[in-house]
């Protein structure tokens, strides 16, 4: 039991599961404008997010005292490394300008994580950003990267696209900004220390809401894509009900960071029967 609960947070804490959702949102997007499946592409997306994602979360706490990281941490690190070497080969595989893109939320996410403003400030520590920028990397690596990887940018429902993602990702970090209160700074100005819990909440279900409009700014409606929409937001909406400062362990960090891989199956599911 000890052993699987051990496996089970190194796959949470090395981001493996982070990676998989957005392989899973990247994958409802594939599948909503009927695009083929690019194996490498989706390679190249999972393993650049567990190496963007454990530099953000580890490059501050290792630092130059690789001596005195715990075993778990060097064990990350070199899963880590793996991934990135893993990362470099599918490289070769993508078009320029999908590495092109990838470079500026590359740097985007660089930013965010190393001090480059005054008073040795990144971008996180930036009042009010923290949510938007996390909103926009997903939003750029789940619509933008697949929508040039296929040659679909002239597409008119990519402004729609792009901006339904986007808000998606507003409202399901909601939860995560409620249970990092105690912890993140004040000067962050988060939404919930900004308007309280309560109206945090009431702020993600108007997003939701709005999310569900813009579906209807498509250039073709399907059945499938309406109704995963509405499963996925209603599940949103029930997770952000249940959220709250003192979480388990894992309601964030497995459950709600899960949503996209719940509407893959939902979609897969209904695009199987109907």
């Amino acid at each position: 039991m000890r052993v699987g609960k051990r496996v089970f947070d190194f796959y949470l804490n090395s981001s493996t599961h982070v990676a998989l959702n957005v392989v899973a949102l990247s994958l409802v997007t594939i599948f909503e404008y009927r695009l083929r499946i690019d194996y490498y592409f989706l390679a190249f997306l999972f393993f650049g997010t567990i190496t963007g994602y454990n530099f953000v979360k580890y490059a501050g706490l290792a630092g130059l005292h690789h001596r005195s990281l715990a075993k778990n941490l060097r064990l990350i690190q070199i899963f880590s490394f793996f991934c990135f070497l893993a990362f470099i080969y599918t490289i070769f595989f993508q078009e320029f300008k999908v590495l092109i893109a990838c470079g500026g939320l590359g740097l985007l996410t660089l930013f965010y994580a190393i001090p480059f403003l005054k008073e040795r400030k990144n971008l996180r520590a930036v009042p009010g950003l923290k949510i938007l920028i996390i909103a926009l990397v997903w939003a750029g690596v789940c619509v933008l990267l697949p929508f040039l990887q296929y040659n679909k940018l002239s597409s008119v429902d990519f402004g729609v696209e792009f901006l339904q993602k986007l808000l998606f990702i507003v409202a399901i970090t909601i939860p995560f900004e409620i249970r990092d209160i105690p912890y993140d700074a004040p000067g962050l100005a988060t939404l919930p220390q900004q308007i309280g819990v309560s109206k945090a909440k009431l702020a993600g279900y108007l997003v939701l809401i709005v999310v569900l409009g813009l579906e209807f700014f498509h250039a073709e409606m399907r059945f499938q894509n309406i109704i995963s929409l509405m499963m996925v937001l209603s599940l949103s909406g029930f997770f952000l009900y249940k959220s709250k400062v003192k979480q388990g362990a894992y309601f964030s960090a497995f459950w709600v960071e899960c949503i996209p891989l719940f509407w893959l199956v939902i979609y897969g599911l209904l695009s199987y029967f109907y």
